[in-house]
This record gives structure tokens, C-alpha cells and sequence, in this order.
């Protein structure tokens, strides 16, 4: 029993280790970085989700896209890249994607639009497809 307790243990640990590592940015810095043109916010929502709110000047590559689409996101490295969704995980799973692609500089948006929402930072609400 003990063993299998000590994998658990492990397994726990590891996985607290792995979002520690995650590079997140606040809400309030992501705005300061995207305002001031030394970042690029992509949302990996899907297209009905950025049709009832998104970060006006954004960019929509859905989550199920990100993979095929990393040339297109190459462009944009040497720019600060800032992955964004509705509350951080998806983003969060297209930070990694980035970062194990080889990509530098690329946070997740902590709390996603979510917390953008929190932090009164302005959105284009209700918009017609793009």
C-alpha cells in the first residue's frame, strides 16, 4: 500500500510542479503588453464563443487548430504571444503546445476572459463573424 501511495504522492506533486511552471500573465499586464503593441493575444476559443465577446484586435485560432496552424502563429514570435480562452485551460493547453513546438515568450492568459471581464478591461461584445 505504501508504494501505491507513494506514486499518488508523486504523481501529485509532479502535476503541482508542471502548472507552476506554466507562464501565466495577469489580465491587467496582458492589456499594457497587447495596448502597447509588444503582444499578440490568440483566443483558442470556438467561433460562437468570439462571436458573443471577444478581445477587440484579437486573434481566433481555435484550440482544435492550433496545431496545424503553427506556421501561420510563427509570424508572431518575435513578438510577446499571449494564448487566451474563456477561463485558461484550453489556453493553458495551447501555451504548452507552443512552448513544446519551440516557441519563446508565450503566456496564458491567467483566468482567460473571464478574469479580463473581472479586471473591466474592455471587449467586443455580441459581434457578427469574422
Amino acid at each position: 500500500m505504501r508504494s501505491i501511495k507513494s506514486v499518488l504522492i508523486f504523481i501529485a506533486l509532479a502535476v503541482l510542479a508542471a502548472c507552476a511552471k506554466m507562464p501565466e500573465v495577469s489580465p491587467e499586464k496582458a492589456a499594457q503588453l497587447f495596448q502597447s503593441k509588444e503582444a499578440v493575444i490568440i483566443d483558442v476559443r470556438e467561433q460562437d464563443e468570439w462571436d458573443e465577446q471577444h478581445i477587440d484586435g484579437a486573434i481566433l485560432i481555435p484550440l482544435s487548430e492550433v496545431e496545424s496552424r503553427l506556421d501561420e502563429i510563427a509570424k508572431y514570435q518575435d513578438s510577446t504571444i499571449i494564448m487566451q480562452c474563456r477561463s485558461g485551460r484550453r489556453s493553458g493547453e495551447s501555451t504548452q503546445m507552443l512552448l513544446n513546438a519551440g516557441f519563446e515568450n508565450v503566456y496564458n492568459l491567467k483566468g482567460g476572459i473571464l478574469a479580463w471581464d473581472e479586471a473591466n478591461l474592455a471587449t467586443v461584445k455580441g459581434a457578427a463573424k469574422h
